[in-house]
């Protein structure tokens, strides 16, 4: 299985593994020291963990994970297939309408107040659209 093949929940729980294993190693902390220092609590740390999770995690808890531990956030977004909000062709203002459209679908998806059954229809039709045949015109 190459990299490319690694879901995202796979690779985030490898991120928080790492994270877990040098919080305990560099700062003594267990896994209720961490929940109690990020703000993220121990049932969430676990599911991250197990890579138990359908909608993608809450990204203020991700950059709250990140930044007690301080971990370029970065980091957990590649993880987790996103692009890093704040540099490149993503930040506001210097983006086309392709990638304002791309934002605006990351933000709900990962947007805690949108219904779990629109962010499934969301994923459904974005799987649907990159495996459609492109059609040639001419």
């Amino acid at each position: 299985m190459g990299s490319a093949d690694v879901s995202p929940q796979m690779a985030f729980a490898r991120f928080v593994r790492r994270a877990i294993d040098d919080a305990r190693e560099e700062r003594g902390w267990t896994v209720t020291d961490l929940a109690a220092h990020t703000g993220v609590g121990r049932s969430t740390v676990f599911r991250w963990l197990a890579g138990d999770w359908q909608d993608y995690p809450e990204l203020a808890k991700v950059r709250g994970f990140c930044a007690a531990l301080d971990l370029p956030v970065a980091a957990a977004f590649r993880a987790l297939g996103l692009p890093d909000t704040g540099s490149g062709p993503w930040r506001r203002g210097s983006e086309g309408p392709v990638e304002a459209d791309v934002r605006v679908i990351l933000q709900r998806l990962a947007d805690p107040a949108v219904p779990a059954e629109e962010k499934h229809h969301i994923r459904d039709l974005l799987r649907y659209l990159a495996r459609r045949p492109i059609r040639r015109a001419g």
